[in-house]
């Protein structure tokens, strides 16, 4: 498996990995035009015919046994300048009274646009037969060594927006206690609006003051700060990369921002360059286990490409890649590559 930027070519799987991920997960709206127009982006992202701000660079992982594009993952260089940025900040409002011995700490939601214009790392798939052999892993963090190797193209901190709780029939706690007495529509209506780019009604219909949480239902109280349970693999790797929560969450569903200084993420501040050698002997990566792994990159732009390999194969500064390795990479003898272990946990060798 193999990781590369889209082409025009990808739409069709594109459009079938947005109608297979289910409410929730806004940056991949079933409506086949979106899809298409997100694609388009991010192939004029990768030819720089977009200002840097402006750019989406989608990824796409791909099995070379078949071609299939198994899951895709994207950076935002920059969010909230074609479409407007809603959160919730959780702040903190004290009221006290020294006649009566009460001092209470309520914690309150503000409507907030404060991370306009941060990085952001999103649109996470995998389609649910390729979920083994490291290749979530491989998806998520394959981001990583691309923003090591262009850092100037993203700006200082970067945020992750996650998918909020939601039980087995898609029914949003949170959105149940509040966005609906507000907006009068199902939860998945409105994240399907939110998706398409449609958020206009978002500043029309909600609240401008300040919402107290106590006031929320037990269960959306209980929701509030929580990831849907196919999340949690996502936000344990980003919490394990240096990804803390913010103060921020949804709007809609109350799922969490994490955020990190890019270059305080693990893999971005581990990550070394090394000198390819075509060897014949060179190891297989072991998908089998999770330890004695790496991520390399191709060090390119628009013919960025990233895939597992043994740790064992870096040897002080050179990485031994077999053909089929190094051809996956579009490298050769001599190129110089960017890796960094799969995990915090695995050392190089």
């Amino acid at each position: 498996m193999y990781i590369r930027p889209v082409t025009p070519a990808d739409i069709d799987y594109l459009y079938l990995m947005a109608k297979n991920s289910g409410v929730g997960v806004t940056t991949l709206p079933d409506n086949r035009q979106k899809m298409q127009a997100k694609l388009d982006k991010a192939v004029a992202s990768f030819k720089r015919d977009l200002d840097e701000k402006d750019r989406l660079y989608l990824f796409a992982m791909i099995d070379p046994s078949n071609d299939e594009i198994a899951g895709i993952c994207a950076l935002e260089a920059s969010i909230g300048h074609d479409d407007i940025w809603y959160n919730y900040h959780v702040g903190r409002t004290v009221h006290m009274s020294k006649d009566i011995g009460v001092h209470k700490i309520t914690r309150t939601l503000y409507l907030s646009n404060d991370l306009t214009g941060s990085s952001e790392i999103c649109t996470l798939f995998l389609m649910p037969n390729y979920r083994k052999n490291q290749n979530g892993q491989l998806l998520s963090k394959s981001r990583y060594l691309f923003l090591a190797e262009h850092a100037q193209l993203f700006g200082r901190d970067i945020i992750a927006e996650m998918r909020g709780y939601s039980d087995e029939q898609g029914r949003s706690p949170f959105w149940e206690s509040l966005g609906r007495h507000f907006m009068q529509m199902e939860f998945s209506d409105a994240d399907y609006m939110t998706g398409l780019g449609d958020k206009a009604f978002i500043a029309e219909l909600m609240p401008k003051f300040p919402i107290y949480v106590p006031m929320l239902s037990a269960d959306a109280q209980e929701a509030f700060g929580r990831v849907h349970p196919d999340t949690e693999p996502a936000l344990a790797m980003l919490q394990a990369e240096g990804f803390d929560f913010n103060g921020y969450i949804d709007i809609f569903d109350g799922g969490p921002t994490v955020s990190a200084k890019i270059k305080e993420i693990r893999a971005v501040r581990e990550s070394e360059l090394y000198t390819v050698k075509i060897d014949a002997s060179a190891p297989e990566p072991d998908l089998s286990q999770k330890a004695g792994l790496s991520l390399v990159s191709n060090r390119g732009f628009d013919n960025f490409r990233v895939r597992l390999i043994a740790t064992s194969a870096i040897h002080e500064s050179t990485l031994h890649l077999s053909a089929a390795q190094a051809e996956t990479l579009n490298v050769t003898d001599g190129d110089s590559v960017r890796a960094v272990s799969l995990r915090p946990e695995t050392p190089h060798v």
